[in-house]
């Protein structure tokens, strides 16, 4: 029975999404952990960390990421222009070995 248990959770898969959804997806999560942490700092700063509740916490974290997730979808093409600009592309690097 246990087999059977280990067989059924094995057949179960998250579908990926397509590779265009990337340019997307990558900055919803990015701006989702920085506003998070960010957010999150500068309200136990300002209130101090005895009157922090998880409300607040949520409700600085929501106004956040309402400005961060625009802001990095925005700002993303110009991130990778200057990457592109400082780090070498795989493969065409002197340190590559053959």
């Amino acid at each position: 029975m246990s087999t059977r248990i280990a067989t059924d959770a094995t057949r179960f898969r998250w579908r990926k999404l397509p590779a265009r959804a990337h340019f997307v997806v990558m900055p919803m999560i990015l701006s989702l952990l920085m506003s998070g942490i960010v957010s999150s700092i500068s309200t136990i700063k300002a209130i101090g960390i005895a009157d922090v509740t998880a409300g607040r916490l949520l409700q600085a974290w929501g106004v956040s990421y309402m400005i961060a997730f625009p802001a990095a979808l925005m700002v993303m093409p110009i991130v990778r222009r200057v990457v592109a600009l400082l780090v070498e592309s795989p493969g065409n690097g002197q340190g590559s070995v053959k």
